[in-house]
């Protein structure tokens, strides 16, 4: 069974709707603004953020998107990451933003 995004349209997985999957945009809970799929997935450094799960299920198939993008390795470290403080986190993203504007 296809389930279905907010707006009502059937979620399906392909390698064509993944680039529209890349720049769809929602509000990050963590860091309170704007930010599209493409950070989310690269917010660790080469590991999705932890919350990627939670955020974008609503939007497309993402735990299969993930699947089919990571390591087993890697997911298993993506599912078994715990809560930063929230200074940490912060200065991690940060740390990231830099990086990624400075490439």
């Amino acid at each position: 069974m296809l389930k279905t995004n907010p707006m009502g349209e059937k979620m399906e997985f392909s390698d064509e709707k993944i680039s529209q999957y890349q720049s769809m945009i929602i509000r990050c809970p963590r860091l309170g603004g704007e930010v599209p799929f493409s950070f989310c997935e690269k917010e660790a450094g080469d590991l999705p953020c932890r919350l990627v799960v939670s955020c974008w299920a609503n939007y497309f198939p993402i735990e299969e998107y993930l699947k089919k993008t990571l390591t087993p390795e890697a997911l298993e470290i993506l599912y078994s990451q715990r809560p930063r403080d929230r200074i940490a986190t912060i200065l991690d993203i940060a740390a990231a933003v830099r990086k990624r504007q400075s490439d």
